[in-house]
């Protein structure tokens, strides 16, 4: 950033939820720095290129271990084309290289799941043999726990377009995120009519369908040591939220695990109190590790859940 123009680059990715998350930290740094310029550089990634291969193998196809919603942007960043990356955080790799930092997070939105039906009832009422859409091995993997009757399908695609496909009938429900839904203008939840075909939205709590590490964040990345930058995401970071998510990536981090990793995390901050619970799945599926721990210091939470597991 140019501390005399007092100006600064946002860097984000293309589709209608992350054009959305950029306005929301525009109007935010607006907000903060009245003065500041702002101006905004749209970058396409692999994550948005590949949409004929699941989330999970798409790394694999590329030969990159790499965020693969967030690998261009840190080019962009390292390149000085921007200032400030904008995430989902939950799709942010645990580690990232140390020329980066995750430097804060706007307040979080909803943290949980939605089952988006053909059917009203939530997922207790789908039908035995329901096929459900998601591109998340989580998701899927809770899914199968929960209700093993069930068909899980891999749906790529950004959030209208599948909503336009469960309408189109290629799946009895989809999941997707509360947060996405909730900044797309879905703020209530209520059933909808997309494609002349009435679709139902029924959350799932947070403590008892684990979010994933992350979710419901925006994160904002920034090259170590820019001040100027560090400066301005410090001046919008809400603490609270950015507690929470350390302590949800370190446990990650210490699992050894990304954004592709089975695993959900539920967090819970209250006078100072993080309060975290984990359930970790085998990747073929089946009956998941458990864990939970209590505590002030969200990184030495994070290893107390890890120690917990069992």
């Amino acid at each position: 950033m140019n501390e005399e123009t007092r100006q600064t680059i946002i860097g984000t990715r293309g589709s209608d939820l992350a054009l959305v998350q950029a306005a929301a930290v525009e109007r935010t740094l607006s907000r903060a720095f009245p003065d500041l310029l702002i101006s905004r550089n749209v970058i396409r990634t692999t994550g948005d290129r590949r949409t004929d291969v699941a989330l999970a193998d798409v790394a694999k196809a590329e030969g990159t271990d790499k965020g693969i919603f967030t690998k261009e942007l840190e080019i962009a960043l390292a390149a000085g084309e921007i200032d400030i990356a904008v995430h989902s955080l939950k799709d942010v790799p645990t580690v990232i290289d140390d020329v980066f930092e995750i430097a804060g997070t706007l307040q979080r939105a909803p943290v949980r799941d939605v089952i988006v039906s053909r059917h009203a009832g939530g997922l207790k009422d789908l039908p035995a043999g329901a096929v459900v859409g998601t591109s998340s091995v989580r998701r899927a993997r809770q899914l199968e726990w929960l209700r093993p009757d069930l068909k899980i399908v891999d749906l790529r695609g950004n959030v209208p377009t599948r909503l336009q496909k469960l309408a189109d009938g290629n799946c009895d429900a989809i999941m997707l995120a509360e947060a996405g839904l909730v900044r797309l203008g879905h703020r209530m939840l209520r059933p909808a009519v997309v494609g002349g075909v009435m679709l139902h939205f029924d959350p799932l709590a947070e403590d008892e369908f684990f979010p994933a590490a992350g979710q419901g964040a925006i994160g904002l990345e920034i090259r170590a040591g820019d001040e100027a930058a560090a400066a301005l995401v410090a001046g919008i970071r809400d603490e609270e939220t950015f507690t929470r998510v350390r302590a949800e990536r370190e446990f990650l981090r210490l699992l050894e695990g990304g954004c592709s990793t089975p695993v959900g995390v539920y967090t819970l901050l209250e006078d100072g109190v993080l309060q975290m619970n984990a359930r970790v799945f085998p990747d073929a599926g089946g009956e998941p590790a458990r864990g939970s721990a209590t505590g002030s210091d969200p990184l030495l939470v994070a290893r107390q859940l890890f120690d917990s597991l069992a």
